[in-house]
């Protein structure tokens, strides 16, 4: 029978929603391991919209998360306040600035982050259950939230950024881009993609394992 996992977007774009190299990866990993995928979203307004060829914050340009993860999900998207964890067997978190802007607040508030309810309601749903989550580049920033004191992952290797996500109360581990930490306590599986990779094909050595760890869980 195939496996039914959930994978939940925060928009469309490296800077202010999902980074699409990421999603697309997971997408075709699943696919190709006969996964059946339902791809979710917030319904709610992004925390601003980033021109991608300047980098510049466009003013007065409003866009919702879940219109945007559409373009990734090809219009096949719900939204994240449905997600019933007892539909799927695992759920998968793509990076990019969307997991710290839109589904957290890490990008303002770092260690002091809170995260959308849609969200803990849904993944602390699938830890009830005994179901696996994975979650990639920056999205590992919420696992203190979402999973509690002493729950191990991932951002890779910034000392920063790492430092941040201990202080939510998680336990950081260094990574290369192709390696996955694994909580088996949690059933979480974290791997830094593009918090350190250079290229689409490193990026995809990692979340590649991500998947296949996730999916083994199951």
């Amino acid at each position: 029978m195939a496996k039914r996992v959930a994978v939940v977007l925060s928009g469309c774009g490296v800077y202010d929603g999902s980074e699409i190299y990421e999603v697309v990866i997971t997408l075709l990993r699943l696919d190709q391991a006969g996964a059946v995928v339902q791809c979710f979203a917030p319904d709610m307004q992004q925390l601003h919209v980033i021109n991608h060829a300047t980098g510049e914050v466009m003013e007065g340009d409003e866009r919702n998360v879940l219109i945007e993860a559409a373009r990734l999900a090809r219009g096949n998207i719900q939204n994240l306040s449905d997600a019933d964890a007892a539909e799927f067997d695992a759920v998968i978190l793509p990076g990019g600035f969307g997991a710290a802007k839109n589904l957290s607040d890490f990008a303002v508030n770092g260690p002091d982050l809170t995260v959308i309810p849609s969200l803990v309601a849904f993944v602390q749903a699938m830890r009830e259950a005994n179901k696996p989550v994975g979650l990639m580049c920056i999205a590992p920033a919420m696992t203190g939230v979402l999973f509690g004191d002493g729950a191990t992952c991932t951002i890779g290797n910034d000392s920063g950024v790492a430092r941040a996500v201990e202080a939510t109360g998680a336990i950081h581990k260094n990574c290369g881009v192709d390696e996955v930490c694994i909580d088996e306590a949690n059933k979480l599986v974290t791997t830094p993609a593009y918090m350190l990779a250079e290229n689409i094909g490193e990026a995809a050595i990692g979340i590649n394992k991500l998947v296949d760890a996730v999916l083994a869980m199951t």
